[in-house]
């Protein structure tokens, strides 16, 4: 059968921005989900967005990702009419081949794929028949990198439009355990901060982000059309001075090495700075700003040199000087004066910062060479590849240079491969009002140097990624992985050697660090380990020439093929429906030039099948819960009073079996985990700290005022279940003065006035304003500004209701067990017994253990056991209803 192909070139990095761009008037986004799980710093995101096209005609739906560049996609699926389009990665010569088939009957078009700084767009299309539904799912997976003491998983959201069933579920799980975790980036202020989530349990953190449809409207960078903003994870794992965290599992390991409690080693800088006619006006302004901070910031101990160049070369002072006061003063006189003119001498310039540095040998420290130019050399020498020579003959390996290349008319490239000859990195710097906090944030990665001449040796290990480093800088981290040669776990031996200032260290305590993983992390170690392969084969590919390119771009694709990785040398093709248009995406290299916008240029005529190729071009991508008993009977309009107000429950602070922390609440029900008391449940009340929960028990068969909001007129009760160490047998919701819903494990019930029904599947339920979404194992509620989770779990073959607050009110007046605020105490003794102080009463605790039921697989987490009144700071009566 005929085919006719669909190219779309991408990358990634753990940044998302994802968006699907609809007219409203004719699409609808009923569900648009962000799922990313961290595993030991890899994190696979995946992407989906369900479209219904609610017009009596077929219409084209779009769906558009904008990735982060140091990602991989790995998948890309639409399901249409019961069917699954699945995407299959082929070498970039045979997805050509049939891309050119359907250039040739006139089906290509080309669309832009490079987004501001850091992101490369993926877009496609496919026609949806009228009240017909689309499902895209996008996968992609980034290793994340260690900056300034600290991994970043950046997700951008932006649907294009108010989305009822709009969320972002984050879990991170790291075995050294998780120092800290915070959520920033402008989707966490102001009134979306209170959709925010936030749970750490030691080795284990999750974050919730889950606007209402109306918040979506309302916060900054928000309107009619919905969210646009980012959401930023930051955490850190913790540290010690070991050889570091190494994990094997199914013949393979990696490695993360970054010790702590390191003297930092004096350095000697010398600064590059390109003061050609290019730069002049707020380049060299913003460079002036930015040379004045770094200067500030070197230490005493600290050498340095200070270059300008054009045509000539001007220097501060001939040979490298200590950063004394003084010196630093007349450096800066020096760089605020520097004129902008002349062509560009990069060769002379470089090669005078390296003579500086070798003239200036000096004991117990690290040196290292920063360029910063904005264009290509055009004095001097100009052969670039005659440039790379000169300089990598006069550095030798004795010290990295690092090349920043400002704005779009650099030579990447070129810089590029010149930093990766001599050991270091290029960063582009972007004509921004920010330019000099750039500058300054690549310089602070830089500025401590901790280790140097860093060898990684793995006895019984091969196919090895990088070993050698010629600097570890504090904040940072290095990563190598590999094969653990027949498997044999025994065998092999770990041991890191470097220069710690003027002596020689090693790192080799193997038995404390090596930590078999088990079945369930085969896959992910083995990623790992091809995701750094194929970075590291493509940075070879662009300093390599002849057979040993060809060399390691053979290996490269093949690995890429592999893992369905979509890189450089690979594309996706996906099939699409019959009749379908083709799309071509070009993914531009680093600083190229950007594409015109594409228009679809012709419809498949016959019933041939399209598909669609994603291909990657140049560039680095990269309380207890309740159980019932039995069976619950259903609701029948007899069992519901006309009209009835609820009692509200508070939605922060506590709730059975489930663990929040959001910025406001934060209370939880958890099972017990020790001996269960008969009739018991338990309740845990989170803090906003790393310091133990609190929690206490409620017996008997009781019904629980949840969260009462007065203003919303909502308010929702739960019903406990009469068996220990379970959860609520049912939950009801109380809106305005005529709507009521009824929650439990099978069925939704909805009363509406005088009209009844009932729901058992996943359709999205719309009463008045309030929006329920029933999932696999969740509830979805949402009403205003208050949005509601209620999980589903189950134990010993029993389901169980487990309600979480998503969105806390932003109505201080709002009560209820799962509304609480953070609990705040103070540990006060702790011989013989412990006692802490809450509102200046101390209260004597045990430390127990429970599950947090707010989370989708419940982790145990200790806390301190106490009465309810100590928790509550009122009687547990007050929380106690007749009736739900």
């Amino acid at each position: 059968m005929e085919r006719a192909v669909v190219q779309v070139t991408l990358f990634g990095l753990l940044l998302v921005l994802a968006s699907t761009l609809p007219n409203k008037d004719n699409w609808n986004i009923y569900s648009f989900h962000i799922n990313s799980t961290v595993t030991s710093r890899y994190a696979t995101t995946v992407v989906t967005s369900r479209v219904a096209n609610r017009m009596d005609d077929s219409k084209e739906i779009e769906f558009q990702v904008r990735i982060p560049k140091n990602a991989f996609i790995s998948k890309f699926r639409m399901f249409i009419d019961g069917q699954w389009y699945d995407g299959v990665v082929k070498g970039k010569e045979k997805a050509q081949q049939q891309y050119t088939e359907a250039v040739s009957r006139g089906q290509s078009a080309g669309l832009v794929s490079s987004v501001g700084r850091t992101l490369e767009e993926f877009k496609t299309s496919v026609t949806v028949a009228a009240h017909k539904k689309v499902t895209f799912e996008l996968t992609y997976e980034e290793l994340l990198k260690r900056k300034l003491g600290k991994y970043e998983l950046q997700i951008h959201a932006r649907p294009m439009q108010p989305v009822k069933d709009f969320k972002v579920d984050v879990y991170i799980n790291e075995k050294a355990g998780i120092n800290f975790i915070e959520v920033k980036g402008g989707l966490s202020t102001k009134a979306l901060a209170n959709a925010i989530t936030r749970t750490h349990a030691d080795k284990q953190a999750w974050v919730y982000f889950y606007p209402t449809e109306d918040q979506q409207k309302t916060c900054d960078g928000c309107g009619e059309q919905g969210m646009n903003g980012d959401l930023v994870i930051v955490y850190d794992v913790n540290r010690d001075t070991s050889i570091g965290d190494i994990k094997t599992s199914a013949g393979y390991f990696v490695h993360h090495f970054a010790p702590s409690s390191l003297s930092r080693i004096p350095k000697n800088v010398v600064f590059v700075i390109d003061q050609s006619g290019s730069m002049r006006g707020k380049k060299m302004q913003q460079t002036r700003i930015a040379l004045i901070h770094i200067l500030n910031d070197l230490a005493e101990d600290d050498h340095f040199g200070l270059i300008t160049f054009d045509s000539n070369i001007f220097h501060w002072k001939q040979e490298l000087v200590q950063a004394s006061k003084e010196n630093l003063e007349s450096a800066k006189t020096f760089a605020l004066n520097i004129i902008e003119r002349g062509a560009t001498d990069i060769n002379a310039a470089v090669l005078e910062g390296a003579r500086m540095l070798n003239a200036h040998p000096r004991e117990g420290s690290a040196s290292i060479v920063i360029l910063l130019t904005d264009g290509d050399p055009t004095s001097g020498e100009t052969n670039l590849e005659r440039i790379q020579s000169n300089v990598r003959r006069d550095i030798a390996d004795k010290f990295p240079l690092y090349c920043l290349g400002f704005g779009y008319d650099v030579n990447f490239e070129f810089l590029e491969k010149m930093s990766l000859q001599n050991n270091g990195v290029a960063r582009r710097i972007y004509e921004d009002s920010d330019a000099d906090l750039q500058l300054k944030g690549f310089y602070e990665e830089v500025a401590t140097p901790l280790l140097t001449d860093v060898t990684m040796i793995y006895n019984g290990g091969t196919n090895l990624t990088q070993t050698n480093f010629s600097q570890y800088y504090n904040g940072s981290e290095i990563v190598v992985a590999g094969q653990i040669t027949d498997n044999d776990i025994e065998t092999f031996t770990p041991q890191v050697v470097a220069i710690s200032r003027d002596r020689r260290v090693t790192y080799s305590n193997t038995n404390a660090t090596v930590e078999y993983t088990g079945t369930d992390f085969d896959s992910h170690v083995q990623r790992v380990w091809a995701y750094i392969t194929v970075k590291q084969l493509l940075e070879k590919e662009l300093l390599f020439s002849g057979p040993e390119k060809e060399n390691v771009k053979k290996e490269a694709l093949e690995l890429s093929l592999k893992y369905s990785f979509v890189t450089p040398l690979t594309s996706m093709v996906v099939t699409k429906p019959l009749g379908e248009k083709t799309d071509v995406l070009h993914k531009p290299k680093e600083g190229g030039p950007t594409q015109a916008r594409p228009s679809h240029v012709g419809h498949q005529p016959s019933l041939t099948q399209n598909t669609m190729a994603i291909r990657g071009y140049g560039g680095s991508f990269t309380p207890q819960m309740f159980f019932p008993a039995q069976p619950i009977p259903a609701l029948t309009p007899q069992h519901i009073p006309a009209r009835r107000r609820s009692q509200g429950v508070s939605s922060g602070g506590l709730s059975g079996a489930f663990l929040k922390n959001p910025p406001t609440n934060s209370y939880q029900f958890v099972s017990i985990v020790a001996s269960p008391v008969p009739l018991s449940h338990r309740f845990l009340l989170k803090t906003e700290n790393l310091s133990l929960p609190l929690c206490f028990d409620v017996t008997g068969d009781v019904r629980l005022k949840l969260l009462h909001h007065r203003n919303r007129e909502l308010s929702v009760n739960g019903e406990l279940d009469t068996v220990t160490n379970g959860g609520f047998r049912r939950i009801v919701i109380h809106f305005k003065t005529d709507l009521y819903v009824e929650v439990d494990t099978n069925v939704i019930t909805v009363r509406e006035g005088q009209t009844l029904t009932r729901h058992t599947g996943q359709d999205l339920i719309t009463a008045g304003s309030l929006t329920v979404i029933r999932r696999n194992k969740e509830i979805d509620v949402a009403a205003g500004d208050t949005r509601m989770v209620i999980y589903i779990h189950e134990k010993d073959g029993v389901e169980f209701l487990w309600p979480v607050l998503r969105q806390q009110p932003l109505d201080n007046n709002v009560t209820g067990i799962i509304a609480l605020k953070p609990a705040v105490y103070e540990e006060v003794q702790q011989t013989p017994s412990t006692k802490l102080k809450i509102k200046d009463q101390e209260i004597d605790v045990t430390r127990s253990n429970a599950f947090d039921y707010s989370i989708v697989s419940p982790p145990t987490l200790d806390c301190w056991l106490m009465s309810a009144a100590s928790v509550l700071q009122r009687r547990l009566d007050d929380f106690i209803v007749t009736q739900l």
